[in-house]
């Protein structure tokens, strides 16, 4: 759970540099933005894998 919780403050954090981005137009956000997106999959993944796991144990 710990670790769904660090995707919804990752979510939050993007959030701020994509109103920058697709409002302002400011590329620098943007770069941020595809940042942030990449380690939200990496994150992802990490939580896929502990769930398969925990699942296959029982």
């Amino acid at each position: 759970m710990e670790k769904f919780q660090k995707v919804k403050e990752l979510v939050a954090a993007i959030e701020a540099d994509a109103e920058k981005f697709y409002n302002a137009g400011n590329n620098a956000a943007g770069t941020r933005v595809r940042k942030g997106m990449q380690d939200l999959k990496v994150l992802a993944q990490e939580i896929r894998t502990e769930v398969t796991e925990k699942k296959n144990a029982k």
